[in-house]
């Protein structure tokens, strides 16, 4: 049987994707904040994106976590929607 050769600690590949499509959510998120035209808007939803994603950083459930990007999805979404709505 071979040794394990991952340090321990060390995130599962399943782990490392699903921490992947997190940062990119975040990333997205924050790209679309720039958008918003008003700067206190924009450092309202800076600081609440940021602490929606730091309470959240020590969550372990699969389910748990799957249910929060797919919420992060949808709110990122309302708000390309807003954005696209206020420009027009």
């Amino acid at each position: 049987m071979a040794a394990r050769r991952l340090p321990p600690g060390a995130l599962s590949l399943r782990q490392f994707l699903r921490r992947q499509q997190v940062l990119q959510l975040y990333r997205r998120i924050l790209r679309a904040i720039r958008e918003v035209p008003a700067e206190g808007d924009r450092r309202y939803l800076k600081d609440w994106a940021r602490g929606e994603f730091k309470r959240n950083k020590d969550a372990t459930d699969e389910d748990a976590i799957r249910m929060m990007i797919t919420q992060g999805n949808m709110q990122l979404q309302e708000l390309q929607r807003t954005l696209k709505l206020a420009k027009s």
